[in-house]
């Protein structure tokens, strides 16, 4: 009996002793604190969410579904903005809102990342008020070398912010760089074997990058706004070039309605393909788990159709 009376202590002990571990190890799992970070765009959010993997929390700015150039932060934004350890955006010709924002934030220890700074921008096609004479075309992330120099900001900014895991977030950063080298790679000697040089875009102008990058002519119904109306004058220029070049394909753009670009293959018998330009994903996107690569890998795939790539 006294036996089996040291044997039930014993296990209370351990019981005790076990639920104490479990109870502080809790503990040190609560006070490990992961980097806060709040981004605009998609391509933004998908390099911190890969820089920071398991070590951050990476927030986008965006609902699903909303089209980022009409976008206009409400006070809650705000309010997250405040909260964040790290605010990252693409820069003053993408989000306009974001100086002014920047500027009334209280939390003096958040560090603010221009993904812009140091990238090579090509000046804005189109001027209107939206896009004043001058401005520079902001869709600099389908630039791959531009999208590494933005990795590059962001990952400054993790280091500075949490220098104790600065190695992992290097580390993380560096694969994501080679991942954008092989995709650039990809898209250089893919495209490179197109037999039709030019994208004709029934939407706004996006893709100015891309087809400077890899030696592609490219014409949009629309300047950088996407509800920026094209004149009927805009549209007989596109058709004459789709007719002129024997065009078979006309490309239209995400998260806005296509018709533009499907009154344009109605009066060429075109037939139409999505390129994505990624500034943001549909809520099914999101919760498919789609990737910055994957979305160009998807467009990779449309430009070989649509312009008759080996």
């Amino acid at each position: 009996m006294r036996f089996k009376h040291l044997v039930i202590l014993f296990v209370l002990v351990f019981l005790v002793g076990d639920f104490s571990a479990c109870a502080k190890h809790g503990r040190e799992r609560a006070e490990v604190k992961k980097l806060k970070v709040m981004t605009t765009l998609f391509p933004l959010y998908d390099m911190a969410k890969n820089i920071g993997a398991d070590k951050a929390e990476v927030s986008l700015l965006l609902p699903p579904g909303v089209e980022p150039h009409s976008f206009e932060p409400k006070p809650g934004d705000i309010v997250k903005i405040n909260e964040a350890d790290v605010f990252v955006y693409t820069g003053k010709f993408m989000e306009p809102w974001a100086e002014d924002v920047i500027k009334g934030i209280v939390n003096k220890n958040l560090i603010v990342v221009d993904t812009s700074s140091g990238t090579k921008m090509i000046p804005a096609v189109f001027h209107d008020a939206d896009e004043p004479l001058g401005s520079f075309d902001p869709h600099i992330w389908l630039d791959f070398d531009n999208a590494k120099i933005m990795v590059r900001n962001i990952v400054q900014a993790f280091k500075l912010k949490d220098s104790a895991n600065k190695e992992f977030y290097e580390k993380k950063a560096n694969d994501y760089i080679n991942k954008l080298t092989e995709l650039d790679s990809l898209y250089r000697t893919t495209l490179a074997t197109c037999r039709d040089r030019e994208i004709i875009y029934g939407g706004h102008y996006a893709f100015g990058y891309l087809a400077k990058r890899y030696g592609l002519r490219y014409l949009a119904a629309q300047g950088v706004a996407p509800d920026a109306e094209p004149t009927a004058n805009d549209l007989v220029k596109l058709i004459e070039q789709i007719k002129k070049y024997k065009i078979k394909y006309i490309f239209y753009e995400e998260l806005t309605s296509p018709k533009i670009a499907e009154a344009i293959a109605g009066e060429t018998n075109a037939k139409m393909l999505l390129l994505n330009a990624a500034h943001n994903l549909s809520r099914d996107q999101i919760n498919q788990g789609v990737s910055f690569f994957d979305i160009l890998e998807k467009d990779l795939d449309n430009l070989r159709v649509g312009l008759a790539c080996k």
